[in-house]
């Protein structure tokens, strides 16, 4: 009796699975429809803006849009402040969202000779991020600037700084004062930096570079300070115990210890 109904219940299974399968890929797809038409803020145009214009607050206004149709290039509520000021490169219509490549940068009226002090040069090196502090280095940053070389005496691997406490003007194509905002993503990374040196520090960059790598090391920009007569690192200090633990006790005083709610600068 069970063996002749065993057709239908195994239908009947196959139907039900073939149910659950449907359902769910139909659930799936409002989900996706959905998430789609979810309702987010961007920076529009409140009246006709012709090309030339610098945006001035009371042209700009905000709008909810489809999720699904905003791009990093929109301009985002948070962002509004960064267009303000700034002159468009085509003409808008009254209701446009306002898009990061509309704008001028700051940048294309810039001239990098007017930032240089006099008696001193802008020098360009290479610094991809591994050696720029991992990109964190900005323009206006001061940097030490480290170089690892063949020494032509000993034939060995030595590194040792070449300049202390240098201003940097640049960081490719982005000075202090470029608006980043209106970059678009792929001009804000950078392969290079200038840097303001005297002409004599700009030889020796130059040489520099062509014999060996040049390495940016980070300064806090109240530190002020140079170290006269610094001695090359060598492979043999990599296994030198004393010239390690001169440093590591000089790290160690200058290390500001956080206890409890308070700080003091301890010498241990």
């Amino acid at each position: 009796m069970l063996k002749g109904k065993s057709p239908l219940i195994i239908g009947i299974v196959l139907g039900l699975a073939a149910f659950v399968i449907g359902w769910s890929g139909l659930q799936r797809e409002r989900a996706n429809l959905k998430k789609g038409y979810n309702l987010v803020p961007v920076v529009v145009a409140t009246i006709d803006i012709s090309e030339g214009t610098v945006v001035t607050m009371d042209m700009v206004s905000q709008r909810s849009v489809p999720e699904m149709f905003v791009t990093s290039s929109v301009v985002k509520p948070d962002s509004a402040t960064y267009v303000i000021g700034q002159k468009v490169m085509v003409s808008m219509q009254a209701g446009d969202p306002l898009l990061w490549s509309q704008f001028e940068t700051s940048r294309a009226a810039e001239r990098l000779n007017t930032k240089v002090v006099k008696r001193m040069r802008a020098v360009t090196i290479d610094a991809r991020a591994s050696s720029a502090v991992g990109g964190w280095v900005k323009p206006n940053d001061h940097i030490d600037v480290i170089g690892t070389f063949k020494d032509p005496d000993t034939n060995q691997q030595v590194a040792l700084t070449l300049l202390q406490n240098v201003v940097v003007l640049a960081t490719g194509k982005i000075t202090g004062n470029t608006n980043v905002n209106i970059l678009p993503e792929g001009e804000r990374t950078y392969g290079n930096v200038t840097l303001m040196v005297v002409p004599e520090e700009g030889e020796i960059l130059t040489l520099a570079q062509e014999l060996g790598n040049l390495t940016l090391a980070l300064r806090n920009e109240d530190d002020l300070d140079t170290i006269n007569n610094r001695l090359p690192t060598s492979v043999r200090t990599l296994f030198d115990g004393e010239r390690r633990s001169i440093h590591q006790k000089v790290r160690q005083d200058i290390i500001t210890v956080i206890r409890g709610t308070g700080s003091k600068e301890e010498s241990r």
